[in-house]
């Protein structure tokens, strides 16, 4: 039986974003996201959940031998960081001029202050 696929996942985090790993072995530990994969929920954090790849000596590794790269983590494990604390994320729309038209504009909101992130 194959998985199901959730066609439509409103992600809360995207490349670039500072997160916290909440659970897991790294657990507390902090990084940038270089990589979002939608279908698979899944995000690989920047130094973080490093695995050990044997490589197959080729054009891109001459030398090939043992390749340490970062792992994918689930999207639940991980929370962003936003003024330096965890907080969960959730989304706001406002409705705003943009040459001449009214506009529905979204953002993302740290659930913990309010605040806008972007």
């Amino acid at each position: 039986m194959a998985k199901e696929i959730k066609k439509d996942v409103h992600f809360r985090l995207k490349r670039g974003d500072k997160v916290v790993i909440i659970a897991g072995k790294e657990k507390g530990a902090e990084g940038k996201i270089l990589l979002v994969d939608k279908k698979a929920s899944r995000v690989i954090v920047e130094g973080r959940n490093m695995i050990t790849k044997h490589q197959k000596k080729n054009a891109q590794f001459p030398q090939g031998g043992l390749i340490k790269k970062e792992a994918p983590i689930h999207v639940s494990n991980v929370m962003l960081l936003h003024d330096g604390k965890p907080t969960r994320v959730g989304f706001t729309v406002e409705r705003k001029e943009v040459d001449g038209r009214m506009v529905n504009v979204k953002y993302r909101v740290a659930k913990a202050t309010g605040k806008v992130i972007d």
